[in-house]
């Protein structure tokens, strides 16, 4: 008689496993300290022009909570630093203010995220002792109209919250926040909800380009790679040491479960006359590198492969903020909705910065591995373009069209040539530390074809993630397979 297996608990656990089958969000910072911004309902068409999913506003403008009604946006909204007192003192206030400015409008408007304070140990008024107090008024009041599992509680913090940054396994957090730190961190345990931190490299090369390089903070391929002391990680941006040094800090007050998120993170497109880093330029190359970063998975060093979600700063120009001139100019878009550089919100391609035009034309160029180039530094260019560049390498592998000749130089042409094309055929996307060269002489040989930005084997405008090297599996795989190998698992248990 044949026996009835019952897959009922293995198809449940692979569903219930799916779920957290994820990658990285990428969301926008909507600031509103400008003069003649577009009206709410405006910036609502803009995101979804540009199928941007996640907005992060700072406070509850109900204008801007009804302009993203019946979107597919979810929108993080903010209780000011100046609404702490109020909030931490009666919880009446925040009734009231939950009843005026969230129920309304919501589910229409997807609310999933309130922030609140903001940077409170940067405030000049010390309010760092109410922001706790004041959350757990927010979640009595969502608790009381069954919305505590649907709205997400936390903080945002600047990385001066941390006393050491540097090196990342001995981030540590200022011990005079510990009197409202340790209770803060023990309500997102218990709520289930992720440390928000805003992380800015620009500061880091900016305040120290002697010990800071642009191409660390930039993600470039020509970086130099900085190695942990301590641990022995190997780090090749800023980004990544920064959220490192927050998830050192979390694991030595025994928080090392809590995720980290980032919610403002970006370049600024103009600066004072000594702020030479911040341009179109590099602000493009800072969050196209980012996104990237995040759509793939990538990790860090110190949690590979780890999904991590993150809000760019920011949508507009805000000509009204105080400071040096960087301040007011890290927007993507000026006022009236002009663009100032574009960006592939899908980490998949590229556009050009000055025209915002998708990329068709390598102008007859091709990047190459220099003659003078030493072999350490072809491998190196190699390992980066091949992993954390993430181009497609699977035709330098044995039996593949560009495997032959088998030489270090070859494949690492055919690398920096797919990494070159990808990035915008530029100078500097072919520079690998000096590895690299470009040519006007088309490498491509027999079966082998290089790259050429807008040919049919370019990964830029893709519709598919863009592949990466055999020894770095792509977000789905490296969910996937673990999964699949647990249903085997639970599959066999089952019948025997």
């Amino acid at each position: 008689m044949a026996r009835r297996i019952d897959l009922a608990l293995p198809v449940f656990l692979f569903l219930m496993l799916v779920g957290h089958c994820r990658g990285g969000k990428i969301g926008i910072c909507y600031g509103r300290n400008a003069d003649d911004l577009p009206a709410p309902d405006k910036v609502a068409q803009l995101i979804e022009q540009q199928s941007i999913k996640y907005v992060r506003i700072y406070d509850t403008n109900i204008d801007v909570i009804k302009a993203f009604a019946n979107t597919s946006v979810e929108l993080m909204v903010g209780v000011p630093n100046s609404d702490l007192l109020a909030f931490a003192q009666y919880q009446s206030n925040v009734d009231t203010w939950l009843k005026n400015s969230i129920m309304p409008y919501y589910p229409a408007t997807m609310i999933t995220y309130i922030t609140v304070g903001a940077e409170v140990t940067e405030s000049p008024v010390n309010v760092s002792a109410l922001v706790v107090p004041a959350m757990r008024n927010v979640h009595t009041a969502l608790k009381k109209v069954g919305l505590h599992k649907k709205i997400t509680i936390s903080s945002t913090h600047s990385l001066g919250i941390l006393s050491r940054s540097f090196p990342p396994s001995a981030g540590a957090f200022n011990s005079s926040y510990a009197y409202f730190l340790k209770p803060l961190l023990e309500f997102l345990v218990e709520h289930q909800a992720p440390f928000m931190v805003d992380l800015y490299p620009y500061y880091a090369y900016q305040n120290s380009p002697s010990n800071v390089s642009l191409n660390y903070a930039l993600f470039s391929p020509e970086s130099q790679a900085v190695i942990d002391p301590n641990t022995g990680l190997v780090y090749t941006n800023m980004f990544d040491a920064q959220v490192d040094s927050i998830f050192f800090a979390l694991m030595a007050l025994n928080f090392k479960t809590l995720k980290i998120m980032i919610t403002e993170s970006g370049w600024p497109n103009k600066g004072a006359s000594k702020e030479t880093g911040a341009t179109p330029e590099n602000a493009q190359t800072y969050n196209t590198n980012l996104i990237r970063h995040v759509v793939n998975d990538s990790g860090t060093p110190a949690k590979p492969g780890e999904e991590i979600d993150v809000y760019i700063f920011s949508l507009f120009n805000e000509n009204r903020k105080p400071g040096i001139e960087s301040e007011r100019n890290w927007g993507l878009f000026s006022p009236d909705q002009s663009s100032i550089y574009s960006l592939d919100w899908t980490g998949r391609g590229n556009v050009d910065v000055m025209t915002g035009a998708n990329i068709t034309s390598s102008n007859g160029t091709w990047c190459v591995a220099s003659a003078n180039a030493t072999e350490t530094d072809l491998q190196n260019g190699l390992n980066w373009a091949c992993g954390p560049g993430n181009v497609d390498c699977s035709a330098i592998q044995p039996s593949q069209p560009c495997y032959q000749p088998d030489t270090l130089a070859s494949h690492a042409s055919y690398a920096f040539n797919s990494y070159y094309q990808q990035n915008g055929a530029n100078v500097v996307a072919c520079d690998f530390g000096g590895a690299g060269v470009r040519t006007t002489k088309d490498p491509s040989y027999d079966t082998c074809v290089y790259l050429a930005a807008g040919s049919k084997m370019s990964t830029t405008n893709s519709s598919s993630l863009p592949a990466r090297s055999s020894s770095s599996p792509q977000p789905l795989a490296k969910c996937f397979g673990p999964l699949i190998s647990l249903l085997a698992v639970a599959i066999s248990a089952v019948i025997l």
